[in-house]
């Protein structure tokens, strides 16, 4: 039936799998009152001359529920660590111990979780997006397709496919900021 047409659900399915990668990773970058490593993910330090990676100028360590500490390498580059950590917009305070940097991670307020919340909603709607572009560009391929021959039961074979992934690829990412939603109202 539709076995002659060029319609590639597996890349199809794969970008949208992408999109949900790319969702978990903003949502880890969110905090939740507990400390983890991958809030200083997106922290980059100005370090000989060019914006380093956090993890690249020390070592990034969770030894207890609130609190990370840095073990910054180069002595020289401690007080860049810390502005750059001050600057990330993280709402955090660093404290220089010699070239260690504590972060102490406060306990989360009301207002500012609802904040969290709505962000987390917002990382959500764009993964959303993502994956109907994803649907619109197989839908285009699909009229494509038609263009060029394929017959109208197939054309509503793939359609169904298509749209299929995409249902699937929706309830993943709700299932999944159901959860974070969860997790940052979590006291």
């Amino acid at each position: 039936m539709a076995d002659d047409i060029d319609i590639d659900l597996d890349d199809i399915e794969r970008r949208m799998d992408g999109a949900m990668t790319a969702l978990r990773q903003e949502f880890l970058t969110l905090r939740t009152g507990r400390a983890s490593a991958s809030m200083l993910e997106p922290v980059m330090v100005d370090a000989y001359g060019s914006l380093t990676p956090i993890n690249q100028v020390g070592t990034v360590n969770v030894p207890e529920p609130r609190m990370i500490t840095v073990n910054v390498w180069d002595k020289a580059l401690t007080g860049k660590v810390e502005k750059a950590i001050r600057e990330s917009g993280l709402g955090i305070n660093p404290v220089v111990d010699g070239t260690i940097i504590r972060l102490p991670i406060p306990e989360l307020n009301e207002e500012r979780r609802r904040e969290l919340t709505k962000v987390a909603g917002t990382y959500a709607e764009n993964a959303r997006i993502a994956v109907r572009n994803v649907r619109k560009d197989g839908m285009d391929q699909i009229k494509k397709a038609k263009a060029d021959g394929m017959g109208e039961d197939d054309q509503k074979f793939w359609e169904a496919a298509v749209q299929e992934l995409t249902d699937k690829g929706i309830a993943k990412i709700d299932a999944s900021l159901e959860s974070k939603q969860e997790e940052i109202m979590q006291v």
